[in-house]
């Protein structure tokens, strides 16, 4: 019998992100976390002889959201290009999940076309030790040039 072998489970804390911004590599070294999702659209499709509705998907949207330290200008600088000029930025994002102590190697993950929704552009907190903030995103596509090997 197979199972899953408890240092195969990937750590959280194993990994790395990097983002493409107008060419320059960015390595996210203030990432608490980040989350990129693909939701499929469907389509209701009322068909002859069926009383239900049957679904065939129509297309895809991502959408993701990362919390980051209050440390870097990056995020602040982009929206504020796009405050004054209009001029929007769509940049890339490289995760890279490997943990040394598993078998199943390493995954990457890069979300193409990334597009800012919204970022904090000033903040003071007095009741906490460490700042950080929460920036949500879009994206146009997605490519994975790595995956994980199949758990034996």
């Amino acid at each position: 019998m197979a199972f899953m072998r408890v240092e195969d489970v990937i750590s959280g804390k194993m990994g790395k992100a990097y983002a493409t911004i107008n060419g320059e590599v960015h390595e996210m070294l203030y990432l608490k976390n980040i989350e990129g999702r693909v939701e499929k659209k469907k389509v209701e499709i009322p068909v002859l002889g069926k009383t239900g509705t049957q679904h065939k998907a129509g297309g895809w949207s991502g959408t993701g959201t990362a919390t980051v330290y209050y440390a870097t200008s990056k995020f602040r600088e982009l929206m504020l290009e796009y405050i004054k000029t209009g001029k929007d930025t769509y940049f890339d994002i490289l995760v890279e999940n490997e943990d040394p102590t598993s078998n199943i190697g390493k995954q990457t993950v890069i979300l193409k076309g990334v597009n800012l929704d919204s970022a904090i552009m000033a903040k003071l907190d007095i009741e906490s030790e460490t700042l950080d903030e929460e920036i949500s995103f879009t994206f146009n596509d997605v490519d994975m040039p790595n995956k994980f090997n199949p758990i034996k």
